[in-house]
């Protein structure tokens, strides 16, 4: 699976852009706020419908545009498919495959699957819960369209739910309707939890190993999934936890609260382990989703790298390149020094300045390290 071309129109800071991809590493360079993440965010939104960033879609359509348009073309199993966005300033996106409308986004279930690293998700051991819980349902949405539906149907009834709350505050004759959204509840969000144990399990299959290596076998990581609440006790704890949701004005417990953990050993990374523990524990963590992705869908994952590279150290730079060939790799940085520095061949490279985009290809790389002799 890898992307043939991309296609932008108001989007960002771009009015219209039309870029072709290479199968293997594709560089976008240039200085800071140009627009290269802006392209990366584009295909992760024909992808998944949403942006890496959690922006509505009226904040990425250009300023003074009411509309935007996205288009990639994705050459899978030999076969091209055409995945195209319609982001509208104050209506529902537009979506359409091979010209097809379509009316949910699990219907892009398969068409495509993306894999986003950036400087954020090395610090997803040290932050909240809520982006370790956020790393676990952008991929498994990707993976398991049973699992999009039901975190959708999940999150849609913590809504209703949560106004119903508030709203018994000042009408307590609505309290007898609060049981009709716990059993929905119930039943949604233990489908959540059973999905997300059983995910954990499968990225702890294929972290381990990784991880052991990158640590120069001195580590020996653990995933843990910590759920808010266990499926047999579900019910009995909302009942339990009624009062408080009223008192509150908010549900307190359901999958909306799970965590997961990061062990080596008994040390739980999470609280007490070194910066470069836990970045290098992120790392491992997502080269395992890489490799989770090929084992589930048999397939290679498209993978985006975010201005990565600046925030490794040299040892965690080259595992990191040297994990990803036969990967098409779309990577974002200022610089071209890391790749020469680790003599890493390069299918494309492009300028990005100020939302314009040029082709440099192989040869800006080789002249450059012709002049430095291969060192910076």
């Amino acid at each position: 699976m890898y992307i043939k071309t991309l296609e932008l129109k108001d989007f960002r800071n771009y009015d219209n852009l039309f870029m072709e991809f290479h199968n293997g590493i594709n560089i976008l360079y240039g200085d800071n706020a140009q627009g290269k993440t802006n392209i990366l965010e584009a295909i992760y939104i024909c992808g998944t419908t949403k942006s890496h960033k959690g922006s509505k879609d009226k904040e990425i359509i250009k300023l003074d545009k009411e509309e935007s348009h996205v288009r990639i073309l994705v050459d899978h199993d030999e076969a091209a498919h055409k995945v195209d966005m319609h982001l509208k300033k104050n209506k529902p996106k537009g979506v359409a495959i091979d010209g097809m409308p379509i009316k949910k986004s699990s219907e892009l279930f398969g068409v495509v699957n993306i894999v986003f690293f950036s400087p954020e998700d090395l610090s997803i051991i040290k932050n909240g819960p809520s982006e370790r819980r956020r790393f676990i349902d952008l991929e498994l949405c990707q993976l398991d369209k049973v699992y999009l539906y039901n975190l959708t149907s999940y999150n849609k009834i913590i809504s209703q739910r949560n106004n119903l709350l508030k709203q018994i505050s000042f009408n307590k004759k609505l309290l007898d309707t609060l049981s009709i959204w716990d059993i929905q509840l119930v039943e949604y969000g233990t489908q959540i939890i059973q999905r997300r144990n059983l995910f954990i399990k499968q990225i702890n299959e294929i972290v381990y190993d990784i991880h052991r290596k990158l640590s120069g076998n001195k580590e020996q990581l653990i995933i843990k999934y910590e759920p808010n609440v266990s499926i047999e006790s579900f019910s009995d704890k909302l009942a339990v936890s009624r009062e408080r949701d009223i008192a509150l004005k908010m549900t307190n417990v359901g999958p909306h609260r799970d965590d997961i953990s990061f062990l080596n050993g008994d040390i739980d990374i999470r609280k007490f382990g070194s910066q470069g523990q836990q970045r290098t524990s992120a790392l491992s963590l997502k080269l395992a989703e890489i490799d989770l992705v090929k084992k589930i869908t048999r397939d290679d994952p498209i993978l985006l790298l975010d201005d990565v590279l600046s925030e490794l150290d040299r040892k965690r730079q080259n595992y990191l390149l040297n994990n990803i060939h036969g990967i098409q790799t779309i990577i974002t940085c200022t610089g071209l020094e890391e790749f020469i520095t680790n003599r890493m061949e390069c299918d494309n490279i492009y300028r990005v300045v100020e939302g314009t985009v040029t082709n440099e290809n192989t040869s800006t790389l080789e002249i450059i390290h012709r002049k430095t002799g291969g060192n910076l």
